[in-house]
């Protein structure tokens, strides 16, 4: 949680800012890590999608639907090589969610932790919801 003062982008599971905020509810998990001084939080959500927040914006962001789950090691990984890519590229915070969804979806369809991830060609240059 100390690191979260130095963050610009805290990106936790679920379960993991459960853990170490004490807070249940995505929303008081991203205020608890603004409040540290990170500029923006992504949620992961699993097969529910992301919650982000900002200092001047939220919301929720649907996951990629996926036919079927191979494996769900990555899917973590996928989300954060999404969003960084995507904020390194300017996009908004929202484009941003939705490039990691996308990505995470993509890691599960695949065995491995590094197999369903796209190269840079593969990429949207922006929404892909």
């Amino acid at each position: 949680n100390a690191l979260a003062a130095l963050a610009d982008w805290v990106l936790p599971g679920l379960g993991e800012g459960r853990l170490l905020t004490g807070f249940d509810d995505p929303a008081d998990i991203a205020a608890f890590y603004l409040d540290q001084g990170a500029e923006a939080v992504a949620i992961k959500l699993g097969a529910d999608g992301a919650y982000y927040r900002t200092h001047m914006d939220q919301g929720f962001i649907a996951a990629v639907p996926v036919e079927t789950v191979v494996d769900t090691v990555g899917a973590g990984d996928g989300f954060a090589v999404g969003m960084i890519s995507a904020l390194l590229e300017n996009l908004s915070f929202p484009e941003a969610v939705q490039r990691g969804n996308w990505i995470g979806s993509r890691a599960v369809q695949s065995r491995g932790d590094m197999e369903g991830l796209p190269t840079r060609s593969e990429l949207p240059s922006r929404s892909v919801a």
